[in-house]
């Protein structure tokens, strides 16, 4: 195979890669696809990638058809190195392909003296979490993946705190990045600024506003036909994050959406139950590098990325 950077004529190849592998694997698992709606859908991955950080994607090209045996997105922030989502052609698994695009990225993130390689992968996946534990990631968190079909007519009214909740603005975006630091550890000021510029009706930002004016949460979203999801998202306790996900979840009425909470938030998870949000699956927050203990609520999503 030849590892190449993704260009921009890749962005067909790259969606249908994506779809393909990604259905093949839960399919032969006895699940449902996960992109029904096939590369059409699953173009969003490369072009919200491709605008938020320009060449960083690798394709492993298969050296005589010139097929695409495989793809990973990576994407450099102030503090580390979010490995982004990873596929492999359902025909070339088992050749090694993941583990030599996976060493391209190491191999980049080395080179820059990048303190830590971060990722959230499926705990039901064991060769992916072997692949990755191999080459030195450590798992730290565990995320409840819940699903949710929100009722027509919203949630009952009054959540606590929902009227601290408000639109963010791109004034937030350092105040985002401090609380970041201090729940997590890392900051990704140009993921927010993004998700915010960007807006409606794709995406929505949310911001948690304290009693003094101080920002105490954050929680973005996505709304389109290949993913619905609530993240990124950090919040200094539960009771935010609450408010926030009982905000958010309002622009799904009658339609469906999953998110990753922390299974450590147990007053949170059991709010969500009492709304209707079911497992679906576990994920781990894995990362190869320097660690800082999560001291809040961190929710990790996959559009775009957050380890």
């Amino acid at each position: 195979m030849l590892l190449r950077t993704m260009e921009p004529c890749d962005r067909w190849e790259v969606a249908e890669l994506i779809c393909v592998s990604t259905n093949a694997w839960y399919e032969r698992r006895g699940g449902p696809r996960i992109f029904p709606g096939g590369p059409e859908a699953t173009r969003v991955f490369f072009e919200v990638y491709q605008a938020l950080d320009p060449d960083c994607g690798v394709v492993a090209e298969h050296s005589q058809s010139g097929r695409l045996m495989g793809s990973c997105f990576y994407h450099e922030r102030e503090m580390h190195l979010g490995l982004g989502i990873m596929n492999v052609h359902p025909c070339d698994f088992g050749q090694g392909v993941g583990r030599s695009l996976l060493q391209f990225v190491l191999d980049y993130a080395d080179e820059k003296a990048i303190p830590a390689v971060r990722l959230t992968s499926s705990a039901l996946n064991l060769d992916s979490f072997s692949l990755y534990n191999r080459a030195g990631f450590v798992p730290h968190a565990v995320y409840q993946d819940m699903g949710m079909a929100v009722p027509e007519r919203g949630l009952p009214r009054g959540v606590p705190g929902g009227s601290q909740v408000r639109l963010a603005t791109l004034e937030d975006v350092p105040a985002m990045a401090e609380l970041e630091i201090a729940v997590a550890g890392i900051r990704r000021d140009k993921d927010y600024r993004y998700l915010i510029e960007q807006g409606g009706p794709m995406w929505e930002t949310l911001v948690f506003e304290g009693t003094q004016g101080q920002i105490d949460g954050f929680l973005s979203s996505v709304k389109h036909e290949a993913v619905c999801l609530l993240g990124p998202g950090v919040m200094r306790s539960e009771e935010q994050a609450t408010a926030l996900i009982g905000h958010a979840l309002d622009r799904y009425r009658g339609g469906s959406v999953v998110f990753l909470v922390p299974v450590l938030a147990r007053r949170l998870v059991e709010t969500l139950y009492t709304w209707g949000a079911r497992n679906c699956e576990l994920h781990l927050c894995q990362v190869r590098g320097s660690f800082q203990p999560f001291r809040g609520v961190n929710m990790p999503t996959f559009l775009p990325e957050t380890g």
